[in-house]
């Protein structure tokens, strides 16, 4: 869509078409078509809507009908009035001043009086319809936004809700009838570990429809090992299970490349077009195109209807090249909005019928066949042109304006504004005005050669851009109308799909660590004897309640988080699977976002120590330094077969801690891990 905001273009085009309309008349000689313009503005502009009443259109008929009849000018000028009225509640009036533009002047005036009169109602009508439409595009996406956080949070409480109020009364059972606590925790144990895969399915699930996710992580992963990355979106989420495979594949090559460790360079680009999905990197640290790992993907792609290839350039290019159908859309659809389209088509219509109506009246009753064949065609050129525009088309009508000419002489003139329109349309405006320029003066040579006087020579060249316009600003509202409603869907999908993704995070991240650690302290607490396995179940308890509040936070709820209490409830975890912790936090106030966010990779952190290492030895801390502050979280037992960089958990915390200006990083040295993450200490220093 143009850079111009919608709904200034859309009047833009409506002042230029009413200008048009009243410079005929100035050209005729009537100096009243510029107050009738000054006038019709009061209608177009918003800035003067408090303007518009009953006395504006007793002022406008004042001004048309002295036109009229105290100047002579063409009763076409009643457009003017005859528009306004179709606006306002006193509409029924308009067909009274059609009647008496017909007694007043003859046929030909009279039918521009209504033809002028529909094209102001509908552009001005037209223009206020993309004024709600492009106001209400924000609101749309936040109902979809809404509608799908009130269904993922009827969903994740239908299921994990249960599963936490199970645990609770399973645990408090234990407490208070402990002769039965070792069969009660061992369906607690059960309970916990369905709930925590059903998070950890849950966040795959809502992932799956979204390559975006798998692109920052790529990025990510790609940056830190030092590979210079170019990443290109053409699709639209979400994909559905499109997404899911091509997310595979990207997953595949980028930790390939970060394995081989010899990429310099990588691009990941993806395209959309013709109902399929297309992803393709690009990397140089290739020495083969074979990929072992992309065999089971290939076969996978081929069932869904798509192909997997890669190729080896002579410069050691690898291109793995992944298409798939798009499938259907999973995400709400904004609602269409056929009315206003159909009003613009059918406006069109009425106009083009009309104009070529009066040209049919100076048409000899013996070539009026063949004239309204000619004119049937172009009409319906026309009317197509609302989809797109080819250059064989123009080439058509452009035969079809101007071959008929010596046949039909003055009453083919007027066709020619028909081929302006298609051409503001179909070129850049710095040629297409040359080119309509063009017409206009093979209009004046043709009336030339006709031997008519230079009056009418001068009205025939000046409504060839009247005619123009008019078709142009009919064509053009109806693709902006169309743009718009396409542009609203796209932006509620987006909506959809960034609620899914924020719901991915938080399963991950919040939920599904207090489920991983209500796992960890039940199986300690079968373990231990009464007196400890009560404090146990006493800190699962806690754990339970947090991770109801965590559901909360799921379903849109935003309290604040707090690093020291994350990292006093991760040394207790930790310490609960005998890792020793040391903790040193040496940060002071922070912002709640930073907190937040902070505290949300601690737990990533300490999931991470627990699921991908035999640590002994877990070291968490703290820093500020230049209004920046880091937190570090280290570890032993780091196995040689820790699970792929490109985790969902990483993914996550990249673009949590990208939001706000941050970055995270990770290094390993002998077996030890670290993790660390760095971000401004308030966001007013995110620039």
């Amino acid at each position: 869509m143009s850079q111009v905001p919608v709904p200034r273009l859309a009047r833009g085009i409506v002042i230029v078409v009413l200008a048009g309309f009243a410079s005929v008349y100035v050209l005729a000689g009537s100096p009243l078509a510029i107050v009738a313009f000054g006038l019709q503005l009061v209608y177009v502009l918003r800035s003067l809507r408090r303007f518009r009443g009953p006395w504006l259109l007793v002022v406008q008929a004042a001004v048309g009908y002295a036109a009229t009849l105290g100047f002579g000018t063409s009763v076409g000028i009643l457009g003017f009035l005859g528009g306004s009225l179709l606006l306002t509640p006193a509409w029924p009036l308009a067909p009274l001043v059609a009647v008496s533009a017909a007694v007043v002047g003859p046929a030909d005036p009279a039918i521009s009086m209504v033809l002028v009169a529909l094209v102001i109602y509908g552009l001005t009508r037209l223009t206020d319809r993309v004024d709600e439409m492009y106001a209400a595009r924000l609101a749309l996406a936040l109902a979809a936004a809404a509608e799908e956080r009130l269904r993922i949070a009827t969903g994740l409480s239908d299921g994990l809700g249960r599963g936490l109020a199970a645990i609770a009364v399973g645990v408090r059972s234990a407490v208070d009838r402990p002769e039965r606590a070792a069969e009660t925790l061992g369906e607690v144990v059960a309970t916990a570990r369905r709930s925590l895969a059903d998070a950890r399915n849950a966040a795959a699930g809502y992932r799956a429809t979204s390559l975006a996710p798998e692109m920052t992580t790529a990025r990510a992963m790609l940056t830190a090992a030092a590979i210079e990355t170019e990443t290109r979106v053409g699709h639209s989420e979400p994909l559905g299970p499109a997404g899911a495979l091509l997310a595979a594949v990207l997953r595949e090559v980028v930790t390939e490349a970060v394995r081989q460790n010899t990429a310099r360079t990588c691009v990941i680009e993806t395209t959309a077009a013709d109902g399929t999905v297309r992803l393709r990197v690009t990397h140089d640290g290739a020495r083969t195109a074979e990929d072992e790992g992309l065999a089971d993907l290939t076969r996978q792609l081929g069932a869904a209807g798509g192909s997997l290839t890669t190729g080896l350039s002579a410069e050691g290019r690898l291109t793995v090249d992944a298409l798939l159908p798009e499938g259907p859309a999973e995400a709400a659809e904004a609602a269409e909005d056929p009315g206003a389209y159909r009003l613009s088509v059918a406006l069109l219509a009425a106009v083009l019928v009309g104009f070529s109506i009066k040209a049919l009246l100076f048409v000899p009753a013996s070539l009026m066949v063949p004239a309204a064949a000619c004119l049937a065609v172009i009409v319906v050129m026309q009317l197509r042109s609302i989809n797109g525009r080819h250059m064989l088309a123009l080439a058509l009508l452009a035969l079809l304006v101007y071959l008929p000419i010596p046949v039909f002489g003055r009453a083919w003139l007027g066709a020619a504004g028909f081929l302006a329109g298609p051409l503001l349309l179909a070129f850049p405006w710095s040629v297409a005005w040359p080119l309509v320029g063009c017409v206009m003066a093979s209009v004046a040579v043709s009336a030339v050669l006709l031997g008519l006087p230079v009056p009418l020579t001068v009205n025939f060249t000046a409504s060839t851009l009247v005619t123009g316009l008019v078709v142009y600003g009919l064509l053009k509202l109806a693709q902006l109308v169309r743009e718009l409603q396409e542009a609203r869907q796209a932006l509620a999908r987006a909506a959809v799909v960034e609620e899914r993704l924020r719901a991915a995070r938080d399963l991950h991240d919040l939920l599904g660590h207090s489920l991983a650690a209500i796992l960890l302290k039940c199986e300690l607490a079968r373990r231990l004897d009464a007196a400890r396995a009560r404090t146990e179940l006493a800190d699962v308890l806690a754990m339970a309640e947090k991770a109801e509040g965590d559901l909360r936070v799921i379903s849109g709820e935003r309290p604040a988080m707090s690093l020291a209490a994350e990292a006093e409830s991760a040394r207790s975890v930790l310490a609960a699977a005998g890792i020793q912790v040391e903790l040193d936090l040496a940060h002071a106030q922070l912002s709640t976002e930073v907190e937040n966010v902070l505290a949300t990779v601690l737990r990533e952190a300490v999931t991470n120590v627990l699921r991908h290492s035999s640590a002994r030895h877990c070291v968490i801390t703290t820093v500020v330094e230049d209004g920046m502050v880091r937190l570090s979280v280290r570890n032993d037992g780091v196995r040689s077969s820790e699970g792929r960089p490109g985790s969902a958990g990483i993914g996550n915390l990249t673009t949590r801690l990208a939001a706000l200006d941050g970055r995270l990083g990770t290094a390993r040295e002998n077996d030890w891990f670290e993790l660390t993450a760095q971000a401004p200490t308030s966001l007013h220093m995110v620039g």
